[in-house]
């Protein structure tokens, strides 16, 4: 599914993230997160040993809601289904979310031992209010 311009555009921007995962007695977890586009896809970057990286190894349905930092009130949601999770680039991507959401190089708050993961969305529905 394309995802439309104003969501690829909120993409683009320090918009604030929530993805939600699915534990292993089905029950939803929810974490706030950065987030980033290749312009198809929703991109997510994590630490492999965190809790949304290992239910998405398990069942790789997720759905990310997005709400625009300047309106609040205006979001979008997208339900899909996780396609790729990789260590390659995940250090430089963290280093890029960080300039883009911060203006600053990363703090590396866990220690730089960390190995990050970039997570590929596709959407499979896209909804939104605003």
């Amino acid at each position: 599914m394309n995802l439309p311009d104003e969501l690829v555009d909120l993409l683009r921007r320090p918009s604030t993230c929530y993805l939600a995962t699915i534990m292993a007695d089905g029950s939803p977890q929810v974490t706030q997160t950065w987030v980033d586009t290749d312009g198809e896809h929703v991109i997510i970057n994590s630490v492999k040993t965190h809790l949304k990286v290992r239910n998405i190894a398990r069942d790789p349905r997720v759905a990310v809601a997005l709400s625009d930092p300047n309106d609040p009130s205006s979001y979008h949601q997208v339900r899909g289904r996780v396609i790729d999770v990789t260590t390659e680039g995940g250090r430089e991507h963290i280093e890029s979310l960080s300039q883009k959401y911060l203006g600053t190089p990363y703090q590396w708050w866990g220690g730089r031992d960390q190995v990050r993961v970039i997570i590929t969305i596709e959407a499979e529905h896209v909804s939104g209010v605003g």
